[in-house]
C-alpha cells in the first residue's frame, strides 16, 4: 500500500525529496514538499524529519533554531482544531537550506562507529604520547609567560583573529587592520 499526500504524491518520495532538496539548498523544492507533508496532516512527521535533517546534514547548532520554530508552531496550534502555523515550517526549511552543510554526525555514527572504518588504536596511541608541548600560541597577554615575553593586547586581538578557522565574518573585523 502506498501512502499518498493530498496532491497524490508518494509520502516517502516527498519526504526524501524534501531532505535532499535541503542538502542542496533548493528552498523552493524543499519548501513545497515540506508544506505538502504538513498539508497532508503529517505535521508531527515533518517536524521530526526537520529535526533529523538539522542533526544529520547541517553544520553547527541549528537544531536549537528548529526547536524554537517547532515551539512557535505548537503554541499557535494550542487548542486549535484546524492546523495553523505553516509559516514556522517554511522558516525552518529556509534556515536549513541556508546553513552550512556537514554530514559529520551521520558519518560518525555510520562509518566510524557502525562500520569501524577508523583505526581507533592509532588515535589512542597518539593521545598517549606524553608529555606534549604547550603550543607557543598559548603564551599571550593573558598568561604569566606571555606577560614576561611582553605580549600585548593588540597582538592578542590580531593573532587570535588570524587563527579563527573557519572564520565567520564579523561586524567589527575592520577594527583589526
Amino acid at each position: 500500500m502506498i501512502i499518498r499526500t493530498v496532491q497524490g504524491y508518494d509520502f516517502f518520495e516527498v519526504s526524501s525529496a524534501m531532505q535532499k532538496a535541503i542538502r542542496r539548498a533548493d528552498a523552493g523544492v524543499a519548501g513545497f514538499f515540506a508544506l505538502e507533508l504538513w498539508s497532508s496532516g503529517y505535521m508531527d512527521y515533518v517536524w521530526k524529519r526537520l529535526f533529523t535533517i538539522s542533526a544529520e546534514d547541517c553544520y553547527g547548532i541549528i537544531t536549537k533554531e528548529i526547536e524554537a520554530l517547532w515551539q512557535g508552531h505548537e503554541l499557535v496550534n494550542k487548542g486549535k482544531k484546524d492546523p495553523k502555523g505553516r509559516i514556522f515550517v517554511s522558516k525552518a526549511v529556509i534556515l536549513l537550506c541556508e546553513c552550512r552543510k556537514s554530514r559529520d554526525a551521520d558519518h560518525l555514527q555510520n562509518l566510524i562507529y557502525d562500520r569501524n572504518d577508523v583505526e581507533v588504536d592509532m588515535w589512542i596511541e597518539d593521545v598517549r604520547r606524553y608529555p606534549i608541548e604547550i603550543p607557543p600560541y598559548t603564551y599571550d597577554v593573558h598568561t604569566r609567560k606571555g606577560k614576561k615575553y611582553g605580549r600585548t593586547k593588540e597582538e592578542f586581538f590580531r593573532d587570535e583573529y588570524a587563527a579563527l578557522s573557519p572564520r565567520q565574518p564579523g561586524l567589527f573585523d575592520s577594527l583589526l587592520s
